[in-house]
């Protein structure tokens, strides 16, 4: 029986604590600025595709377009399924599923415990991965009906309402790619809680720049565009 080392504690908090703050302030950005984020450019630009592709009855584009968005996410959905299928086929193995925390009451009460318990946080980060990606195709799917449906058949099925449901599919799909980017984080955790801290520091810098930086210069051109 060991004790949890209060790097574990320190660390553990810090890191949650990091990446959690990131993410609120990029919803606020999104919300508030969203031009001058990578998230509020593309729905702003999803949108404008929904309707060149509704108004020039450009059928060919959408299809092949929503059919690389698909292919995408099944490839992903499939590999984070994999993954976590593995690492819980690792848990469940005879010499470990003694192991396994199904009492709450003592997850921390052994360092060997602890071990399993970031497997299982592991695990759950692909397994989310693969959800957020199946809801994404079920979106997308569904898209490829309402681009072909004339307006004039069903009012409901307009440009807006067709790019909410477009937007929702791409919600899920970033909701996955997180997924993915976050459990590079919980897998330095099973390096040591410094790993983990160290790493989600460069994880928002890295998401920082994908989420900001390139906007930015969209945001500014948009600008110029408006002033001149």
């Amino acid at each position: 029986m060991g004790e949890i080392h209060w790097t574990e504690i320190v660390f553990g908090v810090a890191t949650f604590v990091v990446l959690t703050t990131y993410h609120i302030y990029w919803i606020y950005r999104v919300r508030r600025t969203p031009f001058q984020t990578y998230r509020g450019v593309t729905k702003h630009l999803r949108r404008a595709w929904v309707e060149s592709v509704i108004t020039e009855r450009r059928d060919m584009l959408s299809v092949q377009t929503l059919r690389n968005w698909i292919m995408a996410s099944s490839f992903l959905a499939s590999t984070a399924m994999i993954i976590g299928l593995g690492l819980l086929s690792f848990l469940f193995r005879p010499d470990h599923i003694s192991e396994v925390p199904f009492d709450p009451t003592v997850i921390f009460s052994r360092m060997k415990t602890l071990f399993m318990v970031k497997l299982l946080l592991l695990m759950v980060h692909f397994f989310f991965a693969f959800f957020s990606f199946t809801l994404s195709i079920r979106y997308l799917n569904q898209i490829n009906f309402m681009l072909n449906v004339p307006l004039d058949c069903d009012p409901m099925l307009s440009p807006e309402f067709i790019a909410n449901t477009l937007d929702t599919g791409m919600v899920h799909y970033t909701l996955g790619m997180r997924a993915y980017y976050l459990s590079v984080v919980a897998t330095l955790w099973l390096f040591g809680p410094v790993w983990m801290f160290l790493g989600s520091l460069v994880m928002v810098w890295v998401l920082y720049t994908q989420d900001h930086c390139c906007a930015l210069e969209y945001s500014t051109a948009k600008c110029d565009i408006e002033v001149g």
